[in-house]
């Protein structure tokens, strides 16, 4: 796989930030994949660059800040409980800007922490999103979410999960334990962007799997009683990676969701 990287300003500091180009030509639609709490550019495989080849757009895959090829957290760097406030509203503009398609239309394609990060950017940036297709995202905190991140601490501790991380991060102990502090820190508990959701105003395509460890279907229902017009697609034998249990009927259910979206768009800007 081929890195490339590119420098932006965030937090009064120059950070170098991990990304790669699949799927089609400049000119198709732009489709922004935000990766899960503990992925990266390589985590994804190549589901994006399969998901292009599908639907015919143009994929930008990037690794955020702390994740893996990018620049890490520092040892002493502690997430606040707007940690996905702050990649939705700060760090993907930034990276838009410096890779020079901020004024370009974007489709929003989030995993977990990805899918919320998805979900509130739509919200801030209402103008500029097209649509947004969201898996297994958290819009609230549900003890089912903290006992299974409970249990991912135990085993990062007690088994080979650190030595699996790495070899899709450059320091595995940046991507855990950023991701898992917060995540279990008595301040996030009573987190939730279920108010944010009022103001997106793009078609929302939301995949939760039946047999997700990390959620519940209120996690994607509480998203259509606030976003009217909200698809719901809830997958049998399927845990949290939709992408990866059930690729098939993913992939066909975004196709069918991208081309009746877009077309929608072509007629109104006729």
């Amino acid at each position: 796989m081929t890195h490339e990287f590119v420098s932006i300003d965030w937090d009064d500091r120059q950070i170098s930030i991990e990304y790669r180009w699949v799927g089609a030509q400049a000119s198709a639609p732009l489709l922004i994949f935000l990766h899960e709490g503990l992925g990266s550019v390589a985590m994804w495989k190549d589901f994006p660059a399969r998901l292009c080849a599908a639907t015919g757009c143009r994929g930008l895959v990037y690794s955020r800040p702390g994740y893996g090829r990018s620049t890490p957290r520092a040892p002493d760097e502690v997430w606040g409980p707007d940690f996905m406030h702050r990649q939705a509203e700060q760090v993907l503009p930034a990276l838009l800007g410096a890779l020079g398609v901020a004024a370009q239309p974007r489709w929003l394609f989030g995993h977990s922490d990805g899918g919320s990060i998805a979900l509130l950017h739509a919200a801030r940036f209402p103008e500029a999103v097209a649509g947004a297709i969201v898996l297994a995202p958290h819009i609230l905190v549900e003890p089912l979410s903290l006992d299974s991140i409970a249990k991912a601490r135990d085993a990062y501790l007690h088994t080979n999960l650190r030595t699996r991380l790495a070899r899709y991060h450059d320091q595995a102990d940046s991507a855990f334990w950023g991701w898992n502090r917060i995540w279990l820190d008595p301040r996030f508990r009573t987190w939730s962007i279920e108010a944010e959701l009022d103001a997106i105003r793009c078609p929302l395509l939301a995949v939760q799997g039946l047999d997700d460890a990390y959620g519940t279907l209120e996690q994607i229902r509480g998203i259509a009683r606030r976003v009217p017009g909200s698809q719901l697609l809830e997958l049998t034998e399927c845990g949290h990676s939709p992408h990866h249990d059930q690729p098939i009927l993913l992939t066909e259910a975004v196709d069918s969701f991208l081309k009746r979206h877009r077309l929608s768009r072509q007629l109104l800007a006729k």
